[in-house]
């Protein structure tokens, strides 16, 4: 793996620092794959068939850096998503910046309607799984995941406010937020001001077909824009990180749901 801007080669140190989390700040980065063509899944309907050794290397590496994986309940379903085990991250790493053992999943649901697998801790140091909703949420099934002891962050009214998600999550000291997606999750970061990163894996793939886009949802009006971090490339696949600068937009806020 070498570095486009500035060139180099880069060790596992390296990696690390090009990805560290801003200090004593709130930051939310969003981790996505796409095919050259625009996908986000392949055939399948999964992410996995676009990615990489170097993808997975990186994605191994963002997870270890961060306090909170946040995921839209959508694709936490299509992509079997469970609470994260020792093995996915790098103990060290996170023992060394002083974080828990292992980062908690964050899950946005509207519906709530969670498979069990999310629900339940990996080992004695397994981290509890986070639900993020809103008020409008179904009561009966808020009720039950209260009588199962699930932590649940009611944010926002009639859908998710995820400015306000994101300032509950750092009350309880999880300021570094690593967004896992799905498009619509994605785009509603960016439409309600609350993204400050985006690290693209692109890789050399057509898919065609109907797959969606990494973000949807309103369109941005003026759009975002970001200034690239660095670039990374790895054989065929290149691996970008975008940053925003250090002012936040007044944009107005469109609340939409994650999934």
């Amino acid at each position: 793996m070498r570095m486009l801007q500035p060139t180099g080669e880069l060790e596992d140190d390296d990696l690390e620092a090009a990805y560290a989390y801003p200090a004593e700040r709130t930051w939310s980065r969003l981790n996505v794959v796409s095919s050259l063509d625009g996908a986000a899944a392949g055939h399948d309907g999964r992410s996995r068939g676009l990615s990489s050794p170097g993808d997975q290397r990186v994605f191994t590496l963002l997870r270890s850096l961060a306090d909170v994986i946040l995921v839209g309940a959508g694709t936490a379903r299509a992509e079997a998503y469970a609470p994260v085990r020792a093995h996915e991250v790098h103990g060290d790493v996170r023992d060394r910046l002083g974080l828990a053992p292992l980062p908690p999943l964050a899950v946005v649901s509207q519906r709530l309607d969670l498979p069990d697998l999310l629900l339940e801790p990996t080992g004695p140091d397994g981290a509890r799984t986070l639900v993020v909703t809103s008020a409008a949420a179904p009561p009966e099934r808020l009720a039950d995941l209260g009588r199962r002891g699930v932590d649940v962050l009611v944010c926002g009214d009639r859908a998710v406010d995820h400015r306000a998600a994101r300032d509950r999550l750092a009350d309880r000291g999880l300021r570094r937020i690593l967004c896992e997606g799905g498009p619509r999750l994605a785009g509603t970061l960016a439409g309600t001001d609350a993204l400050d990163e985006v690290c693209l894996t692109l890789s050399p793939q057509l898919v065609a077909g109907g797959a969606g886009r990494v973000g949807v949802g309103a369109g941005l009006d003026p759009p975002l824009r970001l200034r690239l971090g660095h670039a990374l490339a790895d054989g065929e696949v290149l691996l970008l990180r975008y940053v925003r600068d250090d002012h936040r937009s007044e944009r107005g806020h469109r609340h939409e749901g994650g999934g």
